[in-house]
């Protein structure tokens, strides 16, 4: 069994852990990988409200009693979500470990260290990962230039971010961005990660909730299926390559600014891609890691077969030198 600093401190068997993807991290999904050992964790603002977000972690505790977290991503928007009031949602629901992401924590640290709430932020650089210790959070997800998502405007993969942050900081870390099986793991753990942090892999499972379609698509993808959009505009993401996309990067190529994009960029569409298994529909994340998924197993799989072949390699290597 792969015991580590993060393994300990959360109250998990292995250090493997689920993202909080948007529209993907529901009850179903995230009970699954916490009833295989690792974390699972719900998406607070794939639910409409505070109070739905309560009811979605009962229904995932209906599914596992095992720990379970809430990711809360806080991004600069015209409207904001009301996220003092999914803050104390999560806490009056009794949940003990939160994932931030997005804007700074701070904000929120007082009220969640008052309630005996853990706090992992994600991070995509090792100044912002510093920053994060010194705010007090409990861990950092360290997520590299690979990542689907929003992977920062620095750059840096995975292999060199990973152990630059481990140098930079003393609380355990997990690794994201890239990330799909054993052979991540073993590696992460090399790099001075605590454990690994997988969101595409998830998405592509039996429980995850987007549509079938979108999991087949993945599966007959390659790493080299993804665009980075938004570039011009520093505020860079990874999605899937598909038409709306490259229409996405075409015009901001040519000098187009976000006002020419966003039609194509609404988030309500990426839903409809997710719900509907239109994959030209609209925008949808995903990361380079594609290239390394080939089939649609259950969660609980995921993460059983992730640490297995983890150790197996740890230990081969190990036998290399008697």
């Amino acid at each position: 069994m792969l015991k580590t600093r993060f393994t300990e401190m959360f109250g998990i068997e292995h250090p493997v852990v689920q993202g909080g993807m948007m529209w993907v991290g529901r009850a179903e999904l995230a009970a699954a990988v916490s009833e295989a050992g690792g974390l699972g964790i719900i998406t607070a603002l794939t639910q409409p409200s505070p109070e739905a977000l309560v009811a979605e972690i009962e229904r995932a505790r209906g599914l596992t009693d095992k720990p379970l977290g809430v990711n809360l991503t806080m991004l600069p928007t015209i409207t904001p979500p009301p996220y003092a009031e999914y803050r104390a949602a999560i806490i009056d629901a009794g949940i003990t470990i939160v994932e931030t992401a997005g804007s700074s924590p701070e904000p929120h640290m007082e009220a969640f260290r008052a309630a005996g709430v853990r706090v992992i932020h994600k991070c995509t650089s090792v100044r912002h990962a510093k920053k994060a210790e010194s705010l007090g959070v409990d861990a950092v997800s360290i997520d590299g230039f690979e990542c689907a998502g929003h992977p920062g405007e620095d750059d840096v993969p995975g292999l060199v971010l990973i152990p630059a942050a481990a140098d930079a900081i003393s609380i355990p870390m997990i690794a994201s961005g890239g990330f799909a099986d054993g052979r991540g793991l073993a590696a992460a753990l090399m790099l001075g990660a605590d454990g690994i942090n997988m969101g595409t892999r998830f998405m592509v499972s039996e429980e995850s909730p987007v549509a079938q379609a979108v999991k087949e698509r993945v599966v007959a993808a390659s790493e080299l299926d993804t665009n980075l959009i938004l570039r011009t505009l520093r505020n860079t993401a990874r999605v899937a390559k598909n038409s709306v996309s490259d229409e996405v990067v075409r015009i901001l190529d040519e000098g187009g600014q976000f006002p020419d994009v966003q039609p194509l960029v609404a988030g309500a569409r990426g839903r409809k891609v997710f719900e509907q298994g239109d994959v030209e529909a609209g925008i949808w994340t995903v990361g380079q890691v594609q290239g390394l998924i080939h089939d649609i197993p259950s969660a609980g799989e995921i993460v059983t077969r992730t640490v297995a072949d983890a150790e197996a390699l740890i230990r081969a290597k190990l036998d290399l030198f008697g």
